[in-house]
């Protein structure tokens, strides 16, 4: 059987490596991991001064190490409400610490005025217990839905556990105490009490670093699919999105169009007003086309200022009224700039899908009438007369 030494030995281990692996998750500015860091820390001095019960003075081996412990598990919650974002209110933030501060006035009182092994493991496991059941509601309320769900059940799967061993272990000790009163006393219910509440931690922080990961995956995968200076399709997801529409069965009476997009006199742009003016005006192009799209239209950036609309119609005329109001509204928004607001306008080139023809060749007809609106004038659309007609 394992003894409580050994298990505390353990999860000090498990901690050491938690907080080897948090470090090196810092300089991606995961929010949470700082937080994760430090409980880990205060994990590892109050196991160590839990193991020295008997040895230090009780201030040390109770009071502190329990303290310590339970600042713990609310740190851990705490940086899960700033992996997902949650800010709550400021009488909210400070609700776990005046809790805590009660804790130890709890654990002060019946340790030198009225001692009481018994009311101090329930006050602990209570509030152990809450934070336990806190933790694992707010990853299941906040898991993003579009992200695998394992990491984040796995973690709310071992906070539940954690919280019901320490229900469990306080409904115990407040009704039929067992007659071990130190911490590290062999015994059967102790070492399944101590398992079930030390273990959870290093289970805990195993779980917090799968969540973080996914987090980079997901960067990763946004990187690879998102322009990063836009927020537009990057162009491989916008070419292999734009494929896979042209592959799938025609729905009744609709039809793909493609509008090749280019920002009109980009160059004089940046010429007269620098690089990051240039950047600004095409930020704020992909927003004002992104927020006026319909369910279902695709836009992506393909290569400087140049970008691409593709979307299903029953008629060309749709299209071509789509893209127009599109030109419309950007000649009409000037994008803020440092002084003042700058105007820009874009030229239009859009191609009708024949049902036979290569994705690269839609776009190059398109691209094509892209160039005539150039010619034309630029600040306008130019639509295929074969497309209208149909």
């Amino acid at each position: 059987m394992f003894s409580p030494v050994s298990i505390l030995v353990v999860t000090v281990l498990s901690s050491v490596l938690s907080i080897l692996v948090l470090i090196s998750l810092l300089p991606h500015a995961i929010a949470g991991v700082r937080r994760w860091i430090w409980a880990n820390v205060l994990a590892i001095v109050s196991l160590v001064l839990f193991s020295m019960q008997g040895v230090l003075p009780a201030a040390l081996g109770i009071v502190a190490a329990n303290q310590l412990l339970a600042a713990t598990i609310l740190l851990i919650f705490e940086g899960c409400n700033e992996f997902f974002a949650i800010r709550p209110s400021a009488a909210r933030a400070y609700t776990g610490w005046i809790a805590w501060l009660a804790v130890m006035a709890g654990i002060v009182y019946f340790t030198y005025a009225v001692p009481d092994t018994h009311v101090r493991v329930v006050i602990v496991s209570a509030f152990r217990a809450a934070c336990d059941l806190a933790i694992a509601g707010r990853v299941l309320l906040s898991r993003p839905p579009e992200r695998p769900r394992y990491n984040y059940l796995f973690v709310a799967g071992v906070a539940l556990l954690g919280g019901a061993g320490h229900i469990v272990r306080g409904a115990i000790y407040a009704v039929a105490p067992p007659p071990q009163t130190a911490l590290l006393q062999p015994g059967p219910m102790q070492v399944a009490f101590l398992a079930i509440g030390i273990l959870v931690l290093p289970s805990l922080c195993i779980g917090l670093v799968m969540m973080a990961h996914d987090r980079l995956a997901q960067r990763l995968e946004r990187l690879a699919r998102f322009d990063d200076l836009t927020g537009a399709l990057s162009r491989k997801a916008f070419l292999e999105l734009a494929g896979a529409r042209l592959r799938r069965p025609a729905q009744d009476g609709m039809r793909e169009y493609v509008a090749v997009v280019d920002v009109d006199h980009f160059k004089s742009v940046n010429d007269r007003y620098g690089h990051a003016a240039g950047d600004e005006v095409l930020r704020h192009f992909a927003s004002t086309v992104s927020a006026r799209l319909r369910r279902g239209d695709a836009f992506g950036r393909i290569g400087g200022e140049e970008f691409c609309l593709i979307c299903a119609a029953a008629h060309a005329v749709d299209v071509t009224a789509l893209v127009e109001r599109l030109r419309q509204t950007v000649e009409s928004t000037p994008c803020p700039v440092p002084g003042g607001a700058l105007r820009y306008t874009f030229s239009a080139g859009i191609a009708g899908w024949d049902g036979r023809e290569s994705l690269a060749s839609l776009l190059a007809r398109a691209d094509s009438l892209l160039y005539a609106a150039k010619v034309g004038g630029r600040n306008r659309v130019e639509a295929s007369a074969l497309d209208e007609a149909a």
